[in-house]
Parts: C-alpha cells; sequence; structure tokens
C-alpha cells in the first residue's frame, strides 16, 4: 500500500509540475516572438557562411514548433532562398532544444545538464547544418511549393507586437494551452510511466540493461526512442524515473534526442520534400547527435 501511495503522490507532483513548466515557459516564448518581426528573421538566417547557421539554430531552440508546422516553415525558408545549410541548422534545432525540453531538464535533471545539453545540441544543430551544405546535400531536396493549407498550427495572423501587453499575455496562455492540449494525452502517459517506474521496476534489472557499466546502453537508448515515438513531454519523465532505478544520464539524454529528433513520423513528412538520402542523412546526424551526447553526458556528470 505504501508502494502505491508513494507512486501516486509521484503520479501527481511531476504532473502538476510538467503542466506549470509547459505554460510558462510556452507562454514566454510566445511573447518573446511578438517582438521579433519575421522578415528580420528571414533576412537574418540569410546570412553568408556558418553566421547564418548559427542564427538559424537560435532561431530552432526559439520556436516549439510541432512538426506539422516546422516542415512547411522549412520549405517555406528554402522557396524564399534562405541558405540550405541554415534551413537544416533550423530543422535539427527545432526539435531537440525546443524550450519546452530545455525547462524539463533544468528543473528534474539539475541546471548543469540543461546547460550542457543545449550547448551540444546547439552546435550539433551548427555544424550538422553547415556540413550538409558543403557535402552539396540539397540536391537532395525535392522541387515542392509551400501550400497555405499545410500551416496547420497556424491561426488568425495579426500584427501583435502593436497590442497592449495585457492582450499580449492572454494572448500568450491562449496558445500555450493550445499547444498543451494535443499532447496532455502523451504528457500524462509520460507521468503514469515513470511513476510505475519510480515504484516498482526492480532497480537491479535497470542497472544491468542501461546502467553506467553497459558500454552500449546509450546507442541502444538512441535507436529505442525512434519506434516508441515519445515525444519529448514523455520521454522525460520516464527517463528521469529511470535515472532514480540506475539508468545512466548519457543514456536518458539519448533516448530524449532519439524520441525527439527521429520520430517516425517527422520522417514520413520528411520524405515528402527530401529524398531518401537526405532523410537518410538527417536520421544519421541525430543519432550520432544522441549518441555523442549521451557518451559525454556520462563523462561530465
Amino acid at each position: 500500500m505504501n508502494t502505491l501511495i508513494e507512486t501516486l503522490e509521484y503520479f501527481v507532483f511531476i504532473t502538476v509540475e510538467l503542466i506549470a513548466l509547459f505554460m510558462l515557459i510556452s507562454a514566454a516564448v510566445e511573447i518573446i516572438l511578438m517582438y521579433i518581426p519575421e522578415e528580420k528573421i528571414r533576412k537574418k538566417l540569410s546570412g553568408a557562411g556558418i553566421f547564418g547557421n548559427v542564427i538559424a539554430a537560435g532561431f530552432g531552440a526559439l520556436t516549439p514548433f510541432c512538426a506539422c508546422s516546422t516542415i512547411p516553415m522549412t520549405v517555406g525558408f528554402l522557396n524564399a532562398g534562405v541558405p540550405f545549410g541554415s534551413t537544416m541548422s533550423f530543422l535539427i534545432a527545432s526539435p531537440l532544444l525546443n524550450p519546452i525540453i530545455i525547462g524539463m531538464l533544468g528543473a528534474m535533471v539539475g541546471v548543469k545538464a540543461m546547460i550542457i545539453y543545449f550547448v551540444m545540441a546547439f552546435l550539433c544543430s551548427v555544424v550538422f547544418g553547415y556540413v550538409l551544405e558543403k557535402i552539396g546535400a540539397q540536391k537532395y531536396v525535392k522541387n515542392v511549393r509551400l501550400k497555405s493549407s499545410s500551416l496547420c498550427c497556424s491561426g488568425e495572423q495579426l500584427d501583435k507586437r502593436s497590442l497592449p501587453f495585457a492582450r499580449k499575455l492572454k494572448l500568450a496562455f491562449q496558445s500555450a494551452w493550445g499547444s498543451l492540449r494535443p499532447i496532455m494525452v502523451y504528457l500524462l502517459i509520460g507521468v503514469a510511466l515513470g511513476a510505475g517506474i519510480y515504484g516498482y521496476m526492480p532497480q537491479d534489472f535497470v542497472m544491468k540493461i542501461a546502467g553506467p557499466d553497459n558500454p552500449f546502453a546509450v546507442p541502444v537508448a538512441a535507436i529505442l526512442g525512434v519506434p516508441l515515438y515519445i515525444r519529448a513531454e514523455t520521454a522525460i519523465p520516464i527517463g528521469v524515473a529511470l535515472m532514480g532505478k540506475g539508468m545512466s544520464i548519457g543514456a536518458v539524454i539519448a533516448l530524449v534526442i532519439g524520441g525527439a529528433g527521429m520520430a517516425i513520423p517527422e520522417m514520413s513528412m520528411l520524405a515528402s520534400i527530401f529524398k531518401k538520402k537526405l532523410v537518410a542523412m538527417i536520421v544519421a546526424v541525430i543519432f550520432i547527435t544522441a549518441v555523442v551526447s549521451g557518451y559525454l553526458f556520462n563523462v561530465l556528470l
């Protein structure tokens, strides 16, 4: 009975914490974006050399887009003449550096882990975007045009910069709630699984399969994130519970990156705008990022 009570308490506490984090972080990002003109962002992304990759990765980190918005926006960048490398840096950074992921890691794993994760994922987004352009991977882009109907996450367009702050705040929280509702079920599933692991999974079993002494725990965790299609909001509470049972932090990070960056639905959408070779390159980039980050986490923390 004590184990059941502790499990339920864990579920309630983590659920409330994650919902509050999601709402506050999403609203804060929405308000920031209201002050940044879209045309100014597009011009910055068109910067020559690796500077454009840095700006693009930063923009991807700031925008908590869902895949159905990220993919059309990627096509829009390409159609607008934004350099291919910068577009790829945005595409890689957007899922990996989602502000929700960063906030959850900071709250549940620690500020040091959050900073290390951000730096590594950001650098990988910049470097791999730059490398993909240099090796001529843009030749694998299909001849597609952006259709306004595909912007499933876009709502009524208005100039929000001129609105009173109270109105901006209301719109920001409305948008945050609109982003939370579709993923609420994933978040609750993740917290429920995490609570079950916390309360009932034997620690010895986790240590044997995914503990720091298993050299293959990191790449296996990165691969497991793909078919499971666990959103980061789902993966982090599961990973934190597993880490409490002895799973290495590197394996947790690899699981989060694999689930966030290589989920099958997102890869299917990419296949509609990129040829198979480029999709395979992106999958390889995310996998390498997950494995390298995982091993570095085990060394640094």
